[in-house]
């Protein structure tokens, strides 16, 4: 079981910004002070985000390989690690056994 965190002033998305089919399904979180974030869940897939704002993902569980836009590496990233992908850039995911679980943080 997880472990659940309590954030006074913190609005949630109830709706799921659901991806790919339902291969990628997250909640959108916003804090008092602005700062934006997305929580969720990648099933087992081979995916290609596009970014506006600059991310990081900060893996919660599970594992996943990640290629940067012009990469030629794919770097393996599981719980408690985080990559960063620059603004208006792109990167492919992919996901194999257990869903990789995640935090998003904008800007």
């Amino acid at each position: 079981m997880g472990i659940t965190a309590k954030f006074d002033g913190v609005a949630v998305t109830t709706q799921a910004n659901v991806y790919f089919d339902g291969k990628c399904v997250s909640h959108s979180v916003q804090f008092a002070d602005g700062t934006k974030k997305s929580v969720g869940v990648i099933l087992p897939a081979s995916l290609t985000f596009n970014t506006g704002a600059p991310e990081i993902m900060e893996g919660v569980a599970g594992s996943c390989r990640v290629r940067l836009k012009g990469a030629a590496e794919w770097k393996t990233y599981g719980a408690g690690e985080s990559f960063d992908v620059p603004g208006n850039a792109s990167f492919d995911i992919e996901v194999a056994g257990e869903p990789y679980h995640y935090i998003c943080h904008f800007g």
